[in-house]
Formats: C-alpha cells, structure tokens, sequence
C-alpha cells in the first residue's frame, strides 16, 4: 500500500469513527465482505452522459443527464434536447435563447462534445461500467443496499432512474474505507487483453495519464442472463433492487410476451414463472424455459483531470450521427415548421 493510499484509508477509517453511525459501520462490514466474497471485477463497457459546470452553483462540475447511455451520440442527443426545450421553456431573454439555439445548431450537426452557453459548461461524459463477481457469479445487491419505501409490483407510469442527475463529481469524497480503496486501486485501471482493440488500449493507457482521479457514480442495479458469452445485461439500469426485480417480472408477466411474440404456451410459462418470482418477494434470480436471470449490482468509475470528467475517447464507437432533433425556433420562442 503506497503512502496516498495509506494516508486516505486511515482519514476514512477516522471519519467513520467520528461519524457514530452505527448504520454506516454496518454498509461498510456488508462492503467488506462482499470484496471477499466477490473479489474479480467484471467490466461491462463505457457508458456516457452529460455533465454541467456552472459558475452560479460553485467551482465544480455535477451531472446533468445520468450516466447510462451505450454511445456518445445518445448522450449528444439528450443535451440537445435539454437545450432546446431550456430556450423554449426556460427563459423570456431573446439573447439567451439566441445563444442556447446556436449551441442546438452545432449539436444538429457536429458530434461535439462540449458546449459552452452564457457562461455554462456542458460536456459529455464517459464512465466504465462493472460489476463485481467470483469467477462464477455477479454480485448480488446486498442486505444494506436501499430499498424504495413502497416496493409496488405495478409498473410505474414513468421508470424510475438511476439517481445520477446533480451529483457532484468530487474525487476526494467517498462513502468509507472501501469505497475509498476501491476507487484509488481504480486510479490504474486500464483496458488489456488481446481482444480489446489496440486504440482502445491506447486511449484508456492515455486516460491514466490525462484524468487521473477516479469518482464512483452512484450504485445501480440490472438485469442479467446467463448465455454462451457468460452474463450478459438484460435490461436498463435501475436506482434500486426492487425497481430491478419489477423490471424481470413486467418482462416475464407481459412485456417480452408482445415483444418477442410468445405462442401461448411460452407466454403462460414465463407468466408462471414471473408469479412464482413475484412471491418469493426479495428473490435475486429466476429460471424459466432454459434460460437464467440474476439481479446484480453495477458500479460505475468516471475519471476526472484538472479541466474537469472524462470526455468522449476518440475510440468510442457511435452507430449514427448527428441529426436535427427539433423544428426551428426564432429568437422570441416561436415555433416554425420547414
């Protein structure tokens, strides 16, 4: 153990102590124990978003979008929407929105990845996506992971999401020991292995050097399903275990039904099954037709440099491109159609 990483474990070891929270004391012994009994790191891949550094709110930058979109173009699009819908719905000032629509200009038609608005950073963002497993299995949420105060079976007229939106991005703050030693062991990773591209290797080596602090996002959960490949996702990311079991069990009862197009046979089978997992109330996997679903927990590292998060690597892949989005709009707010 270095001196940095010496010196950081003993002020969290310190500020546990202080704290006097016995609830605490109890998430950081459930986090021991879970490195021990899950002590492989699983990468699941990048995952983007879009980050603000407003000069109104402080010095540093926190999340404006979560961080759970699979290319940069995704996460491009949703800051322009964002945009868009703040100069049609978030301000009276013709100057202002003439400056918010110029950036939804160049968003239409470039694949940039920062834009600057009356003062305002907004960059996209990359973070790498793991789970943690035995060599077996992921790791499932554990006893001290919270849970939502109503754990309704009904389907939410809107997802609940990961709970990124306004975090603050402060490499210097951790939940505890663990977190702490987890995220400065981080600080090292890079992409290996003969299967990964040599420019991926090349910009995740380059990554170390340029973004060296690592911040853990907050903790999500997923759906995962056992195949030829290992555990592979199955589903969104979601804030809590149960969000995630009410997404596996509108899979089976009713959604991959209309999807997939199920015979009656299939349907009734995972309709089935889909009850029997909906009674055990907090059950982390199901078998149904041959095929096996595990709850797990995903982590999430985005690295931080001395200009702020991660942006977009030149090896990250995109399927498509930028498009306009959203009809034209005038200084004053009006809407016109082409």
């Amino acid at each position: 153990m270095t001196d940095d990483w010496r010196q950081r474990i003993d002020a969290l070891q310190e500020e546990l102590i202080r704290r006097d929270d016995p609830a605490a004391w109890v998430r950081e012994a459930d986090a021991v124990d879970a490195s021990l009994r899950y002590p492989h790191l699983a990468l699941r891949g990048p995952v983007f978003g879009v980050a603000v550094q407003d000069p109104a709110e402080g010095p540093g930058w926190r999340l404006l979008k979560p961080v759970v979109d699979p290319m940069p173009q995704v996460a491009r699009d949703g800051l322009n929407s964002h945009l868009w819908f703040t100069a049609k719905d978030g301000t009276d000032d013709p100057a202002v929105r003439r400056e918010l629509l110029a950036a939804v200009a160049v968003l239409d038609e470039k694949p940039v990845n920062e834009v600057t608005v009356c003062g305002v950073r907004y960059r996209v963002v990359r973070a790498d996506e793991f789970s943690r497993g035995d060599g077996e299995n992921l790791e499932p949420p554990r006893p001290t992971d919270p849970e939502p105060a109503d754990r309704s079976w009904e389907r939410p007229r809107r997802q609940p999401s990961v709970p990124d939106v306004g975090f603050v991005l402060d490499p210097g703050h951790d939940e505890g020991p663990m977190a702490g030693a987890i995220r400065l062991g981080l600080r090292s990773f890079v992409y290996s292995g003969d299967r990964v591209p040599d420019p991926v290797r090349a910009d995740s080596r380059q990554a170390v050097r340029s973004h060296p602090d690592v911040v853990l996002l907050p903790t999500a959960f997923g759906v995962v399903e056992y195949g030829a490949a290992g555990w592979e996702p199955a589903g969104g990311l979601a804030p809590t275990p149960h969000d995630a079991r009410r997404q596996l069990y509108d899979g089976m009862s009713e959604v991959w039904a209309v999807l997939y197009q199920y015979d009656d046979t299939t349907r009734s089978l995972y309709a089935e099954a889909a009850e029997r997992f909906r009674s055990l109330g907090r059950a982390d996997e199901v078998s149904v037709a041959g095929r096996r679903f595990r709850l797990c927990r995903v982590e999430r590292m985005l690295r931080m440099g001395p200009d702020g998060p991660e942006p977009v690597r030149a090896s990250d892949h995109d399927e498509y491109g930028p498009m306009r989005l959203h009809p034209p709009m005038d200084e004053f707010g009006r809407i016109t159609e082409e």
